[in-house]
């Protein structure tokens, strides 16, 4: 595995990316001392005797509760198994080790009050791919994504379970056969480890590296299908886009423009072509897509900020020694940028789906009903443009905002939550939904352009056909349609449907 190196507080999008492709991050040493200036200020704190939230107080409702200092350990061993309360299937082992090295950037910052022994622990179990099994349901959002942190912080203990390159084991047995031993967690810090955003941040993030894969596939998919229906490129002349000046219609309309680039299929209808405009589900797709990019963008400009964060609470200021009780954990701004994801890849599959549409029916694609040659003995894609049709209804309820929900916890202490946690879950789902139907519509472009033979689309496209073409024969008469689907399904998951447009460069949503 590729090792990078983490810079706490100023990791780039591609660093959380890379780390959620797989790299295992190595904290930059520059943070070490600022790690060990806090704990030291926590020491002094507790030695001093006077109640500090978090330290030597109970936690939420019970933050009037004085703890002895003999019971500290205990009290942050306690706060660490009583919130492990999760339910549900497990997180995806890619989205946890996201999770934890987010929490290990933000503990790193200096301003959390845990020991440098606490901290490597973390580091080794992700450079171990020592993984805790976190179950993904429990948390709201606020204050900080308290149950599956906790999990997470459980295993560290020796408590729970843990994925391992061997295979699911008990924390203890993992942690015996990979060298590693479980922590005695000192004051602060089992209440450092489980505050905090870094369950929903991941899942948002983990979400938006996908939303963007699946973006870029629905743009050359979009263009495959324009030139299959004999589409106009016209409405992607840039002097349109200007004039309206937002910058992922302009980028979005160019990326369109250039993998039609050169096709012959297009210059076949360029003159005598009795239709004046294209349905808007072509002709409109630098304005939905573009504006899906510049949402998606608004979005990874938000979670970028939030990984950079420091989310727990109290936070600790080493240089006088000052436990502050903030909020920092309330993850409103990943709920909103959640919500925003949702709504783009919900729009990105709609309009995948009605080209889809578009596409089968014989009245608006000029071509044979359902893309089949022989209608009505074979029934071509029909039901393919059912399911794309199910999936994005689908995607619709998904898409109701989660922003807009609360409901009061702990005793009303916590009285106004996020609902984050969800929010952002939610939406690898959807990102798996929406490139179903970008699948769908790459096997139905292909066939579209097949029956224009021998006229070929540009260079980009026809690379991508024949990708298509090499897993997927034409359809001519009906034949079993869901193994076909399944590897059109991963070529875009997968990125080789953009892989193939070869040099047509494509909007980016979250950097390089």
């Amino acid at each position: 595995m590729t090792e990078l190196n983490l810079k706490p507080g100023n990791a780039a999008l591609a660093d959380w990316r890379a780390i959620y492709r797989g790299a295992v991050p190595k904290l930059d040493a520059a943070c070490r001392p600022k790690i060990k200036a806090s704990a030291e200020a926590v020491a002094r704190i507790v030695a001093k005797g006077e109640p500090v939230y978090g330290i030597n107080t109970g936690f939420g409702k019970l933050a009037s509760v004085r703890i002895p200092a003999a019971d500290l350990e205990t009290l942050q061993r306690n706060i660490v198994l009583s919130h492990a309360a999760g339910v549900g299937e497990p997180m995806p082992v890619a989205v946890v080790r996201l999770m934890m090295a987010l929490k290990l950037a933000s503990l790193a910052q200096g301003a959390s009050g845990v020991r440098p022994q606490t901290i490597e622990l973390l580091e080794a179990m992700l450079a171990n791919d020592v993984i805790p099994v976190v179950p993904a349901q429990g948390s709201v959002g606020a204050s900080g994504d308290l149950a599956p942190l906790s999990h997470m912080t459980a295993v560290m203990i020796g408590v729970g379970e843990c994925f391992t390159p061997h295979g699911r084991f008990p924390a203890k047995v993992a942690f015996v056969s990979h060298g590693l031993e479980p922590v005695t967690l000192g004051a602060k810090e089992g209440l450092a480890l489980l505050n905090g955003t870094q369950f929903s941040t991941a899942y948002a993030l983990a979400a938006l590296f996908e939303a963007e894969v699946l973006y870029q596939s629905a743009l050359v998919a979009g263009a495959l299908s324009t030139d299959a229906a004999k589409g106009s490129d016209a409405p992607f002349d840039p002097r349109i886009h200007l004039l309206r000046r937002h910058p992922g219609q302009i980028e979005t309309a160019a990326a369109l423009r250039n993998l039609m680039a050169g096709s012959a299929i297009r210059e076949s209808h360029r003159v005598g072509d009795e239709r004046v405009q294209d349905p808007y589900c072509l002709r409109c797709q630098p304005q939905v897509m573009g504006a899906a990019l510049s949402v998606l963008r608004q979005a990874a400009d938000t979670l970028g900020t939030e990984a950079n964060g420091v989310t727990d609470n109290p936070l600790i200021f080493a240089e006088d020694d000052t436990a502050l009780s903030g909020g920092n954990f309330h993850a409103e701004p990943v709920a909103f940028a959640a919500d925003m994801i949702a709504l783009a890849v919900c729009e990105i599959g709609s309009l995948s789906e009605r080209r889809i549409a578009m596409l089968v029916d014989p009245a608006l694609s000029g071509m044979p009903a359902f893309l089949t040659p022989k209608p009505g003995l074979n029934s071509g894609f029909m039901i393919p443009q059912v399911t794309a049709a199910a999936l994005v209804s689908e995607n619709k309820q998904k898409a109701y905002p989660a922003s807009v929900d609360s409901i009061p916890t702990s005793a009303n202490q916590e009285d106004h939550v996020s609902m984050a946690a969800h929010g952002a879950r939610r939406l690898i789902g959807m990102v798996e939904n929406a490139t179903a139907v970008i699948g769908i519509e790459l096997l139905a472009a292909a066939q579209g352009c097949d029956f224009h033979a021998p006229l070929a689309s540009s260079a980009a496209l026809e690379a991508v056909r024949k990708l298509v073409r090499s897993e997927v024969p034409h359809l001519d008469t009906d034949r079993h349609f869901h193994p076909d689907m399944e590897k059109a399904i991963a070529m875009v998951r997968s990125g080789a449907t953009i892989k193939a447009a070869g040099a047509v460069i494509l909007p980016s949503i979250s950097g390089a």
